[in-house]
């Protein structure tokens, strides 16, 4: 009777530390990174083999790899910039979508919205000019009497070669 009851405590510890593990392995694990989880990390990293080509779109099977490579690393409770980096330090950082901002890329953020200023002020100030009045010269200068002369006169003959034509 004795030997019964050890084996079933026996058995019965073994059964709940079993159950203990495997719920203690379990949950340690995590929820499964989805899809949409994967694509969003994915989205901002570009195919180190395609030119230009996002890696949550690239068809290849090399980009299939690294999108599963991606959820398994999200699986294992990496970051995203942790990820992030674990590709550029393999690829360069050419596979980023978006420069990292250091050094000169910092340009890739500077130079177009000053271009965009100075074309603003550059339209502005034409669009200024446009609107002003050719000035008028008050001064009469030598000659300017028979100049007005002559275009006076001319339009004189004009308005009358007008006026007999009619």
């Amino acid at each position: 009777m004795k030997q019964r009851l050890w084996f079933i405590f026996i058995v019965l510890v073994l059964t709940i530390s079993t159950v203990i593990l495997t719920v203690s392995v379990v949950s340690a694990q995590g929820p499964t990174p989805t899809a949409d989880d994967v694509n969003a990390i994915a989205k901002q990293l570009y195919c180190p083999v395609c030119e230009n080509t996002p890696l949550d779109v690239c068809e290849t099977q090399a980009c299939a790899q690294w999108r599963e490579l991606i959820r398994q690393q999200l699986a294992d409770g990496w970051t995203e910039e942790q990820i992030k980096q674990y590709f550029v330090d393999n690829y360069g950082a050419r596979v980023l979508s978006e420069p990292p901002r250091t050094g000169l890329n910092w340009l890739v953020y500077l130079v177009p919205p000053v271009i965009i200023l100075a074309g603003a002020v550059i339209l502005f100030r034409a669009l200024r000019a446009w609107n002003k009045p050719a000035a008028v010269e008050t001064e009469a200068g030598p000659g300017s009497a028979s100049e007005a002369d002559e275009s006076d006169e001319y339009i004189a003959r004009l308005e009358e070669e007008l006026r007999t034509r009619d």
